[in-house]
């Protein structure tokens, strides 16, 4: 694979080098919303190469983490390095940072009024000072990466959902970066078009990509995550190698809510309480 920033490259990560510094960060990061404490002290590094899957319930802060490391919500305490670089600073030029991270967010803020290449064009002339001619050259490497190269004039509108995520993604890969996140990205698709996004997205682990997904997709853990760390209550209960957290967890929570998503229509039944009596009659 190219390492040529220009072509939108993953410089230097497709070697799989995990020695050094560490490609993410998170010392002691703390974030509330008022008096709503949503991180309670995460501790985490992602090295570079690495694909980190973050898993738990809703609201243990699993995308306020990942916003916490483009600096999209400021922290509240703590520090957050991406590259060796402080983006906690108040110094940083946060902008000059952001250019090595790519993210993908649930909903694909794609711009309607505008055809599949120029979504991609667009903030590369904007952000990078890319001539038009060689943003054109960009996009199309990218959609072909993601396989949607017979879709390069075509509007947002006339695309799959699955198609629209996997066009956030090549627009996201256009840019250059060394680290992509991902929060959720297949949850707002129907099912049958999961599978192309998550190929895509393996595509990346094996060309090296350094990754952290926020996912219920634990087939997807399973098979690509080198990492799989389970939150809950804005802390990391559990971290380490998929077969085991997932596979055999050692936390009663982690089992809990794996039992929970893996078998939903069980712990439906065993959750639910009795009813109560009508105490009207």
């Amino acid at each position: 694979m190219s390492t040529d920033n220009s072509a939108g490259g993953n410089n230097g990560a497709e070697n799989g080098d995990r020695s050094g510094t560490p490609e993410i960060r998170v010392h002691g990061l703390h974030k509330s919303f008022g008096d709503n404490e949503v991180l309670r002290g995460i501790d985490l590094e992602v090295a570079s190469g690495e694909v980190v899957c973050v898993i738990g319930p809703s609201g243990s802060g699993k995308s306020t983490l990942l916003r916490c490391v483009n600096l999209l919500e400021e922290p509240s305490k703590g520090q957050v390095f991406v590259g060796g670089t402080e983006i906690t600073d108040p110094d940083v030029d946060i902008d000059a940072v952001r250019r090595r991270i790519g993210m993908v967010f649930q909903q694909f803020n794609l711009f309607p009024h505008l055809t599949v290449t120029d979504n991609l064009t667009l903030p590369q002339r904007r952000v990078l000072g890319r001539d038009k001619e060689a943003a054109a050259k960009v996009a199309a490497e990218n959609l072909r990466r993601v396989g949607l190269s017979e879709k390069a004039t075509a509007y947002p509108g006339s695309l799959s959902g699955g198609q629209q995520q996997r066009v956030a993604i090549a627009r996201a890969l256009a840019m250059g970066p060394q680290v992509m996140l991902f929060d959720e990205p297949t949850s707002a698709l129907d099912p049958e078009l999961v599978g192309d996004v998550l190929a895509v997205m393996r595509m990346l682990a094996d060309e090296g990509m350094t990754m952290m997904v926020v996912t219920h997709e634990m087939s997807f853990a399973r098979e690509v995550a080198d990492r799989v760390v389970f939150m809950d209550g804005g802390v990391i209960v559990e971290q380490g190698p998929p077969s085991q957290v997932i596979g055999s967890p050692t936390h009663e929570r982690t089992r809990h809510f794996l039992s929970r998503l893996l078998d939903p229509a069980m712990a439906e039944v065993e959750d639910t309480p009795p009813p109560e009596p009508d105490k009207s009659v």
